[in-house]
């Protein structure tokens, strides 16, 4: 019997199978961070009656940008766009998620309101590149965000959640990981704050909890979740105790009642498998030990891979990503052991439709041979 192709409830949503398409930065909106026809037709591609899909990366702040043409929703013009995806979605059967995040000091001026710095949890130099209209370029140095500012960002958050609820989402995941926003407040190798959202564990994970809780106020939590990235150095990133860290803030969202917890994977480094690091990492089976609820657990999974951490228990369901980008019937193919598309790395960030609603479907391909 397959694991991966059982029955399983989240929150209040019932699936026929554990595979989920994983929230993916693909840079394909529009003017204003609108999305557009074109995006509605790549979700719709992915959705099979009883899919399960996060949405992208989605903007919740005007100053939260790290990537031209990522979709926002921190502005009422942005909902008619996204209702265009989740109408797109329901019509056959799916579900679907926004992932809402800020990029915070992973920006660049030129993606800025005014021209002006990002903002962070702290100055701290950091390396990294942001997308702009000039291609690829380093991160600009940021600001430290005031303690008053922090509480202002998670109004932001339950604001845009409140936008996700009338553009027909199905619920709502906070993005707190790959080194973005509330990442940078977690971890205490960009988190050198002296007030109330720095220091001890409690604190840096104060902005992530308050941001959870307003954003549940609109939803109800079982139809909130949380990403993190135990262990993740994409950004930068680093902590001291990295176990009793995410231990602690895993514990901690335990308390919440969310819809699920979703973690990436530590062997995967942004978009590549880091194979060279050291195995003794924060993962999902030790983020199990303290977090009973649902879990979603990403990262290079392949379907063997993907029911043993089923089978084990450490997880509910598997994110996929780079095999969901080439095959938009990725859940029929793991299904029967099809064989996939290969994907094109190039056609990952930005671009057109090419790399994008151009991969066959299987029934597709096999006409063609």
């Amino acid at each position: 019997m397959s694991k991966l192709f059982s029955s399983i409830k989240v929150g209040p949503y019932e699936f026929s199978h554990r595979v989920v398409l994983a929230p993916l930065t693909r840079m394909r909106a529009e003017a204003g961070a609108i999305p557009g026809p074109l995006m509605a037709e790549y979700y719709a591609q992915r959705t099979s009656a009883g899919a399960f899909l996060i949405a992208e990366a989605t903007i919740a702040a005007p100053d939260g940008n790290g990537y031209l043409g990522a979709p926002g929703l921190f502005d009422d013009s942005q909902i008619a766009g996204w209702r265009l995806v989740t109408d797109a979605v329901h019509a056959k059967g799916g579900t679907i998620f926004l992932q809402l995040y800020h990029a915070g000091r992973q920006s660049n001026a030129q993606l800025q309101p005014g021209g002006k710095r990002p903002v962070g949890a702290s100055e701290v130099p950091h390396g990294g590149v942001a997308f702009t209209e000039t291609g690829w370029v380093p991160n600009t140095p940021n600001r430290a965000l005031e303690t008053h500012e922090v509480a202002d960002l998670v109004e932001r958050f339950r604001t845009a959640a409140e936008r996700a609820v009338g553009s027909g989402f199905d619920g709502v995941e906070l993005h707190a990981a790959n080194g973005y926003l509330f990442d940078q407040f977690l971890q205490d190798g960009s988190n050198k704050r002296t007030d109330k959202y720095g220091g001890s564990f409690e604190n840096r994970a104060r902005f992530l909890l308050e941001a959870t809780r307003a954003v549940a106020s609109v939803w109800g939590s079982n139809k909130v979740a949380v990403r993190l990235g135990p262990s993740g150095s994409f950004g930068d990133m680093s902590d001291s105790d990295p176990v009793g860290l995410f231990t602690y803030v895993a514990s901690e969202l335990a308390k919440l009642d969310l819809a699920y917890l979703h973690l990436i994977e530590p062997r995967i480094l942004g978009n590549e498998d880091d194979v060279s690091r050291d195995r003794n990492l924060v993962a999902t089976p030790m983020i199990r030990k303290v977090y009973s609820g649902t879990i979603i657990s990403a990262g290079g999974f392949t379907r063997a891979s993907a029911e043993e951490i089923l089978s084990a228990g450490d997880a509910d369901l598997v994110a996929f990503g780079r095999d969901f980008v080439s095959n938009p019937d990725l859940p029929e193919r793991l299904r029967l052991n099809l064989p996939l598309n290969a994907y094109d790395r190039p056609s990952f960030f930005g671009g057109t439709e090419v790399g994008y609603i151009d991969y066959p479907f299987y029934s597709e391909e096999a006409e063609a041979l």
